[in-house]
């Protein structure tokens, strides 16, 4: 029931996480989209201002050539009539603006061959009026007015004025056409900023819509979910109390059987162990007897008794003394578990670092006759928890450390701490010999060993070392190589209750 209430708990956060995930991109690409619409615009709009700038100045320019042109001919006219030198000076003050006011065109039309073509006209125009301008007030100035009045006659300037003015006009409706053209791609920019800016809203709009729809989904859900669950709860209280009773009877008939078991195992081995001790005594009794019938009797004497008195007898009393003695070490290995998890837990608050240091203390003589060297790095943090076991898993793994050190390098066991949350991890790292990978949990079981068996012990330590992590709530794995040392890594409560422990 638990696991399908979590699975669907599950499903609902990646469905909720993909849709959430899914309508921030769309948002987020909506507004950026928007902005790029709005740079784009923006810089149609400031060319569109600069092409209309533009456009006016073209027309200013043509109207201001065509204004000095129109104030030449009045001024030239002025002057033939009146024959005063106000007059003439005024014609060449115009006629010296004129240039300047054709190359203002000409630098503003550059990018226009049409505009380009009428102005060569219209220079060809102006300098030939200029010339008849120029002939005309030549003869007024040297006293030859009837002649000038007749040249200003025969004169087809005003011909010539007619066609600068037409020429004028054709190139402010080239500029007018031009200006017309940008109004529309102007209004082209506009028209599709507000699309873009109607899609992205509407995408907004949609986002914000489907986000609220679904948050309001997920709430409803979540909602009914933590009702299924407390309700699940209310009844997982009561059997994970039931459970646990039933796991402590069943610990302490486990225990029970244990002590049983070991116990009436000891005497029977306590009687094999007497009895090998009296044939073992008998031993030097039949070697004797052997003896006296090899210097007094031979005849009766054969070589099997011999062999059998002096070799066979002796190595089968050795062979039950050595598997008696192992028997009894596992026995009192079992005694001791069975005792340990009778043990009542005590958790008080530990000086970790005092307390690995005073397991250094007592395990001196050994890191000295092995040339290693014990480093606590740092200070360890301090713990609630049983002292004893404590200081049993830390002795178990220091000693381990130093049996198995690589002789062929100074051996280096280091142990550091750090807490995290709720919980303080231990590590206790060597360079010794290492685990194979294949080990790194059989390393753990009860009288199994992993590698060269050439150290003494029973295999017993890292079982005993794992059954006091999980009385204080905690586990213990390694990590290892062979020829890189080891780590065992110890993870426990950092305040451990006395409902844990027991």
């Amino acid at each position: 029931m638990l696991s399908g209430i979590l699975r669907r708990l599950g499903l609902a956060d990646q469905s909720i996480g993909r849709v959430l995930i899914a309508c921030m991109v769309i948002g987020f690409a909506s507004l950026v989209a928007a902005g790029m619409a709005a740079i784009w615009s923006t810089g149609r709009n400031q060319l569109h201002i600069q092409a209309v700038n533009h456009t006016y100045e073209v027309e200013l320019a043509i109207a201001r050539a065509g204004l000095l042109i129109e104030q030449g001919e009045t001024t030239r006219r002025g002057y033939i009539i009146a024959r005063q030198p106000v007059y003439l000076e005024s014609y060449r003050a115009t006629a010296a603006q004129i240039p300047v006011a054709l190359r203002r065109i000409e630098q503003l039309t550059m990018d226009n061959p049409r505009e380009q073509a009428n102005l060569a006209r219209l220079r060809a125009l102006v300098a030939d009026i200029e010339q008849h301008r120029d002939q005309t007030n030549a003869l007024v100035t040297a006293g030859k007015t009837d002649a000038a009045v007749r040249a200003f006659v025969e004169d087809t300037t005003a011909q010539r004025m007619g066609t600068i003015r037409e020429l004028g006009q054709a190139m402010d409706r080239e500029e007018r056409a031009l200006l017309a053209i940008r109004d529309a791609e102007q209004q082209a920019s506009v028209r599709a900023f507000y699309i873009t800016i109607s899609i992205a809203s509407a995408l907004l709009l949609f986002v914000a819509v489907a986000s609220f729809l679904t948050v309001r989904r997920y709430t409803r859900d979540l909602a009914a979910s933590h009702d299924t669950l407390r309700d699940f709860a209310d009844s997982l209280e009561d059997l994970v109390a039931e459970r646990t009773a039933d796991l402590t009877r069943a610990n302490e008939e486990i225990q029970r059987f244990a002590y049983i078991v070991s116990h009436d195992l000891r005497a029977p081995l306590v009687n094999v162990m007497g009895f090998t001790a009296e044939l073992d005594a008998a031993t030097v009794a039949i070697n004797e007897l052997v003896d006296r019938l090899e210097r007094t009797a031979p005849e009766i004497d054969t070589a099997d008794a011999r062999v059998a008195a002096r070799e066979d007898l002796p190595e089968a009393i050795g062979f039950i003394r050595t598997s008696s003695q192992k028997m009894d070490r596992l026995i009192n290995a079992i005694l001791k578990l069975s005792r340990e998890g009778r043990r009542v837990i005590a958790p008080e608050k530990i000086d970790a670092t005092a307390l690995v240091g005073s397991v250094r203390d007592t395990l001196q003589h050994l890191i000295d006759d092995r040339g290693a060297r014990l480093v606590i790095e740092g200070t360890l943090p301090d713990i609630v928890s049983d002292r004893l076991a404590l200081e049993q898993i830390f002795s178990n793994l220091i000693e381990n450390a130093i049996k198995y050190l690589q002789p062929d390098r100074p051996g280096l066991i280091e142990v550091r701490g750090a807490r995290q949350g709720a919980r303080i991890t231990y590590e206790v790292n060597d360079n010794g010999r290492g685990i194979a990978p294949a080990d790194h949990q059989r390393v753990f079981d009860l009288f199994r060993r992993s590698g060269n068996q050439d150290q003494p012990g029973e295999g017993i330590g890292l079982a005993h070392v794992r059954a006091l992590a999980y009385r204080l709530g905690g586990v213990i794995d390694v990590r290892s190589d062979l020829g890189k040392g080891a780590s065992f890594r110890l993870s426990l409560p950092a305040t451990l209750t006395e409902v844990q422990g027991n």
